[in-house]
């Protein structure tokens, strides 16, 4: 990666494989010399955090498979060049927009196992401990296998076995590391404390330098056997005899009952306005699209926009908006099979405009001073996202996750694949914080075959009933932050998508009560953050999004510069 200093405008950083420049541009001055330009294509455009996988991904369309076909491969690609987030042993959200203008929500989120229990994360004096985030007992009933096989089965065209196969190669053949991987490998904790992770992940201390191939034959025996066999290899057959015995024999609660019991849930998308926009987003078992939903709802109105973006004034309010929706989030939402989600209630126009109406314009609320609502009745993290458009018409935004990066650290024994620690999305303790800072009520709390709540928000933007913006992002509780901000930077602030994508970004989850900006932000603009009444730290990069825009007859690829994305089009 080459860099320059530029005097006026900062510092520019280049990268020849993501194939763009990326500005990193001082707020304080809020204008770009050049914009930051995206990957155009006219057919079909696949935009993902890892190089391999986005040309498998492009490979599927240029053979004939629909978006569908290629989100499907490219996940299972991901499984293998992206071991901290891409996953056969995690899960995830599918949001589809079909050519003919209907839309789903495939959730093939991972469940707690039916041995789960409300406590189980607590020891004897009632504190939580490390479990649900270390070690074989944090890990959820994965589903990515059966959802991706589900979501092509129905909505696809290409056989499951070819879009396995690219897959089965890059485990089997081995793909040169890059250097991001080599340091991400090298500077994780956690892995060298199970032996299969130290010795596939970490050469048994000795690490892997940039450009040195790894080769994982485990994982491609388990892929080959799930691209001869399907899901049911994985949930029934070898894959799940071999898992299941290796969580006994370390105390893992996974069981063949529970990977037997694996359901895909398909859901209707949440759906809403904003500015002559619609938005399709992600509903529960994710908190991200109610979120996303309810702070567009609370600037819409406000003129906040007229501050311009990058300005305290804007910052200030979107903060707020943020503040008051994370704190509904810790009381009101967790998985609807068991709970109930007052979704019309925390979406009402009425509710909506009593948030926006408790905004100061001129200073920061005190988390302390705000409540989630109290509704009269209820009624009816190391993550990655990749989007994907066709020539026809269909577009497909995927997140899929292990929670945190290289999920439980454990690796399943002569399987070759990372579980994931997804049992720390619950609540493991009511009320106290979860390994992201965190606060969760009971409607999160564990439960047997349960889902736990995700911020995970894939999310498409449409107008005139036309996809205009598709996109999303990795990052705990700063995805749904991370979606909002790309959005109103499109929408709001006219920036062009890989612009939008590189802007500089910031988080606000309510508690704890500070706001972290990322590096760009100037001085003066903090200063006045911080008159605002605001506690505001540095913090390091927010997400990778992974974005497509369509602009006058082209497709925009805007993969994210913080991260090894790349997007590829034809």
């Amino acid at each position: 990666m080459a860099e320059m200093q530029c005097p006026q405008w900062g510092r520019i950083v280049e990268s020849k494989g993501m194939r763009h420049t990326f500005a990193l541009l001082l707020i304080a001055a809020a204008l770009p010399v050049w914009a930051a330009q995206p990957v155009r294509a006219r057919h079909g455009m696949v935009v993902s955090r890892e190089r391999h996988a986005t040309a498998v991904g492009l490979e599927v369309l240029n053979n004939g498979g629909n978006a569908i076909d290629a989100a499907a491969a490219v996940g299972l690609a991901l499984a293998v060049t992206h071991p901290s987030a891409g996953n056969i042993g995690g899960g995830g959200f599918m949001l589809i927009r079909l050519a003919d203008g209907r839309t789903t929500f495939i959730d093939f989120r991972e469940r707690a196992p039916l041995s789960a229990s409300r406590n189980m994360y607590l020891d004897a004096a009632g504190k939580a401990t490390q479990d649900s985030v270390t070690g074989y007992r944090a890990a959820g009933v994965p589903g990515t296998v059966r959802g991706l096989e589900y979501a092509i089965k129905k909505y696809g065209r290409k056989p499951w076995a070819e879009l396995v196969h690219p897959a089965v190669e890059l485990a089997a053949k081995g793909f040169p590391v890059s250097y991001g991987l080599a340091q991400s490998l090298r500077g994780t904790r956690g892995l060298g404390g199970f032996p299969e992770s130290n010795r596939i992940f970490l050469k048994s201390g000795k690490f892997y330098e940039a450009g040195e191939l790894l080769v994982q034959p485990e994982l491609a025996r388990t892929l080959e056997r799930v691209q001869k066999l399907g899901s049911r290899d994985f949930y029934e057959g070898e894959t799940a005899r071999l898992l299941s015995k290796d969580m006994a024999a370390h105390g893992g609660l996974v069981t063949e009952a529970d990977l037997k019991g694996y359901t895909v849930h398909e859901r209707a998308p949440l759906t809403g306005t904003y500015h002559g926009y619609t938005i399709v987003t992600a509903p529960p078992p994710s908190s991200g699209g109610v979120g996303i939903l309810q702070m567009l709802g609370m600037l819409d109105g406000t003129g906040y926009e007229k501050g311009g973006a990058g300005s305290a004034t804007v910052v200030h309010y979107m903060t707020e908006a943020m503040r008051r929706y994370f704190a509904d989030r810790s009381e009101h939402l967790g998985d609807p099979d068991f709970v109930k989600v007052p979704l019309t209630s925390l979406l009402s126009p009425h509710y909506i405009a009593r948030q926006r109406a408790s905004i100061d314009a001129e200073r920061a609320t005190p988390s302390s001073q705000i409540k989630a609502a109290v509704f009269d009745g209820h009624e009816s993290v190391d993550t990655t996202h990749y989007t994907v458009a066709d020539a026809e018409g269909n577009v497909v935004a995927v997140t899929y996750t292990l929670n945190g990066g290289y999920g439980s650290k454990v690796t399943a024994t002569g399987l070759g694949f990372l579980l994931n620690n997804e049992m720390d999305d619950f609540a493991p303790k009511p009320g106290e914080a979860n390994m992201y800072g965190l606060i969760q009520g009971e409607a999160n709390a564990i439960a047997p075959g349960k889902t736990p709540l995700s911020c995970m928000t894939p999310t498409i933007v449409l107008k005139d009933g036309k996809p205009v913006l598709a996109l999303g992002s990795p990052g705990g509780p700063t995805i749904i932050n991370t979606v909002l901000e790309v959005i109103v930077n499109v929408l709001d602030f006219g920036m062009n998508v890989q612009d939008a994508v590189d802007w500089p970004r910031f988080h606000h989850q309510w508690m704890p009560d500070e706001l972290n900006v990322e590096a760009g932000f100037s001085p003066d603009t903090v200063a006045l953050l911080e008159k605002r009444g605001y506690i505001v730290k540095r913090t390091g990069a927010q997400g990778e999004a992974a974005a497509i825009r369509w602009n006058n007859g082209w497709l925009e690829g805007a993969p994210d510069p913080r991260a090894d994305g790349t997007a590829e089009g034809h």
